[in-house]
């Protein structure tokens, strides 16, 4: 018998190279299909301008609602099979990206791992993921 119960995830997607539509649509359909996942809502794209790094252009940025049984680290690399999948290469820090998928926030939890810190530490300097966690919020109950 599982016991195990879903939580609410939030996975911030962005994307400034490429069709950065057909990116964030790649990820919201490959989040719906991973095992013991769904994807309950999405807030608006926005678009916003890099936050550092080299010169680049502007992101689309969204946010989205899962509920997973996936344990956080199992749904970390999930997140980096799908940016690999669309053709991510991770060359610079800050640079541009084809497809970037980040974990938010995962139920209440706070983990601070190697290569897994949630509530993402930048969530205080990102205000399009705040506002789009707002936009989800009635989604939470």
């Amino acid at each position: 018998m599982n016991t195990t119960v879903a939580e609410l995830a939030y996975i911030g997607l962005g994307s400034n190279l490429g069709d950065r539509d057909a990116a964030l649509a790649f990820a919201r359909e490959r989040l719906d299909a991973l095992p013991e996942t769904r994807v309950v809502a999405t807030s608006p794209i926005e678009q916003t301008e890099p936050l550092g790094g080299p010169p680049q252009g502007p992101y689309l940025n969204q946010i989205v609602l899962v509920a997973t049984e996936l344990a956080p680290r199992a749904l970390l690399e999930a997140c980096l099979a799908i940016e690999q999948a669309y053709g991510r290469e991770r060359r610079e820090r800050w640079g541009a990206r084809t497809l970037d998928l980040d974990i938010v926030r995962y139920g209440d939890r706070q983990i601070a791992e190697p290569g897994l810190e949630v509530p993402h530490p930048g969530l205080p300097d990102r205000p399009f993921w705040q506002r789009g966690l707002m936009a989800l919020s009635t989604h939470e109950h």
